[in-house]
């Protein structure tokens, strides 16, 4: 029996990359998965839900259960219909993993209304609408499990990824406030900022962003000690069914990096250097203190070219 046996999952995004892995390593545990999968394209157009049934399609040849959904997470009522899901066809819900995302990358001064929207619409509102479904059934049950899906893009910023990186820093204060919401009912919320190869992240902008993080110094995903293209979506999954399980009953809201066999747990932001005055600070007192204080070896992520 698996660690998951008799759990009930929904997993979002879950008909190819990241998302593939989590519903497969869950099913393999033992849990029956709702795979959502709207099936579109990577700038989220074009829906169909193929993806989905392939994935369930393979659960069920290794003898597990799993069921198709292909509702669009961006929409309020649809969300409700997929956490329904699982409800209706297994009798009950434990465990939400939200990974349903797209990419729309422009740099700002030509990123349109729209193409931030639409990215901030399946990511935070996408990650928000699944959750706030699940909630009350999790409540009611006084336990559950819920993963979301932060990135390094709203850690430490990518270029042409404003709306996105808008999107998944939100998501971190989303499952901070929401860890708060439902610890006291026996619910963990935590999320993973994942690295791996996927088509979310074989993007140019995202190959840049890391060749210049390399170029200053910045080590990231690097310090998994291997190239991108030979991270595996798959290699995330197993973290995710380790924060879903009882073993992880105690951990609550909280960030894990996931890039290959390196998990890292991320700290949370925390005051680094102070500086104290009786009184309103002058613009002169501070041109004489800041560089010397709190602005003492900070790197520009951007420096102007030359």
């Amino acid at each position: 029996m698996g660690m998951l046996e008799g759990r009930v999952a929904v997993v979002t995004g879950a008909g190819r990359g990241i998302g593939r892995g989590v519903a497969l390593e869950l099913a393999a545990q033992g849990a029956a998965v709702v795979v959502n999968d709207y099936g579109v394209s990577l700038d989220g157009r074009d829906p169909e839900s193929e993806f989905a049934n392939q994935v369930v399609v393979e659960i069920q040849a290794s003898g597990g259960r799993a069921i198709a959904s292909g509702g669009s997470v961006a929409d309020f009522t649809s969300a409700q219909g997929i956490i329904r899901q699982a409800i209706d066809r297994f009798g009950r819900l434990d465990i939400v993993v939200t990974c349903a995302g797209i990419l729309r990358d422009r740099m700002i001064f030509n990123m349109t209304a729209e193409e931030f929207g639409a990215v901030l619409d399946v990511h935070l509102k996408g990650t928000f609408n699944c959750v706030r479904h699940a909630a009350p059934y999790l409540r009611a049950q006084r336990s559950g499990r819920i993963v979301t899906f932060a990135s390094g893009a709203g850690l430490f910023g990518n270029p042409g990824q404003s709306n996105y990186g808008s999107a998944k820093s939100a998501i971190g204060g989303l499952t901070k406030a929401v860890a708060r919401d439902l610890g006291q009912y026996g619910v963990t919320v935590n999320s993973i900022c994942p690295v791996a190869a996927t088509r979310m992240t074989m993007t140019p902008a995202v190959l840049k962003a890391r060749e210049i993080r390399k170029k200053q110094g910045i080590v990231r995903e690097e310090s998994a000690l291997r190239q991108l293209e030979n991270l595996t979506p798959e290699d995330v999954a197993p973290m995710v069914a380790f924060l879903v399980s009882d073993a992880a009953a105690g951990v609550n809201g909280q960030f894990f990096l996931c890039a290959g066999t390196t998990y890292s747990l991320l700290s949370q932001p925390r005051p680094q250097k102070t500086i104290f005055k009786t009184g309103r600070w002058t613009i002169d007192e501070l041109d004489e203190i800041v560089p010397k204080t709190l602005a003492e070896g900070l790197a520009n992520p951007a420096p102007p070219r030359s």
